[in-house]
């Protein structure tokens, strides 16, 4: 049995994930891009490191560990966090959702062609569904060249590179406990994405409306603080079926979401598209699992 508080705090961690798709969105309005992921990673990371050393979790990094930290930062946090807000900028947010929680299968299929395993017919079937929900979410896109089908593109791409980055999480070995190499992992691209952001995009006004304010302290506070700070104090008790479910329900959320918080409108194939990508994520996370003895 699972505790009734690990429960409950993996439903509000998957709230807070889910409902950050639109929060992106309106940030979009009024910030660009990386200016977005600078700001409230910096603030995220802050946050992180003030409540982990009150915990007194030890957070040094050993010389000899930050090439193998900087090979995992790179996809899990440069690759995802960058791609994925210029997806949610080309897209409605619960598409970008929805192809971004791709990202299972395309750790099926990166294992399979790179790291020799075995691909079965489960996997197969996921695969199938992953790709039907994307042809879906392109159905009303391929009108325009430019634009939103660029948008799929940048999702998918994240979805690869956070697909990558959870493969290598497993097979780099490093001698930080994971509350470190997070803080670690985000404390070394903070200030990549703050150069890019100052090379490519034109420095915001910073006068922004009441709701940016609250969209800036959600996307520090809650997406790169209390949500991840939640997650590791429950991950490591919850059972892989429960965290699958919690997986399969962000995009979900995600889609719900954005109709009250951006207005958004999803077409009849978006709903399908999710539930594909339900099925697709139910085939590689909670069947396999519970295969296994």
């Amino acid at each position: 049995m699972i505790p009734a508080r690990n429960l409950i705090g993996l439903a509000v961690l998957t709230l807070m994930w889910g409902i950050n798709w639109p929060v992106m969105k309106l940030s979009l309005r009024e910030l660009s891009p990386l200016y977005f992921r600078a700001i409230t990673m910096s603030g995220g990371l802050l946050l992180l490191i003030c409540w982990y050393r009150s915990r007194r979790v030890s957070l040094s990094l050993p010389m000899s560990a930050l090439p193998q930290v900087v090979v995992l930062a790179v996809p899990n946090i440069l690759g995802w966090h960058a791609l994925s807000i210029f997806g949610v900028q080309a897209l409605a947010s619960g598409r970008a959702a929805i192809v971004g929680f791709t990202m299972p299968i395309w750790v099926v299929i990166i294992g399979v062609l790179f790291f020799r395993e075995k691909m079965t017919p489960r996997l197969w079937m996921a695969t199938a569904c992953s790709a039907g929900a994307v042809v879906l979410l392109l159905w009303h896109e391929l009108d325009a060249l430019t634009g939103r089908p660029v948008g799929v593109l940048w999702m998918l791409s994240a979805a690869f590179c956070w697909a990558l980055g959870t493969l290598l999480l497993k097979r780099v070995s490093v001698p930080l406990s994971t509350e470190a190499l997070t803080v670690w992992m985000i404390g070394l691209i903070v200030p990549v994405v703050w150069v890019l952001a100052v090379s490519l995009e034109p420095v915001p006004s910073l006068d922004f409306s009441p709701t940016m304010w609250v969209v800036l302290v959600y996307g520090f506070a809650i997406n790169y603080g209390i949500a991840q700070i939640l997650w590791f104090s429950i991950a490591r008790s919850v059972p892989p079926v429960a965290s699958g479910l919690s997986i399969m329900f962000i995009p979900v959320i995600g889609l719900g979401s954005a109709m009250v918080l951006t207005g958004e409108q999803p077409f009849v194939e978006d709903y399908f598209a999710a539930a594909l990508i339900v099925v697709a994520l139910a085939t590689t996370l909670l069947i396999g699992r519970r295969s296994k003895p």
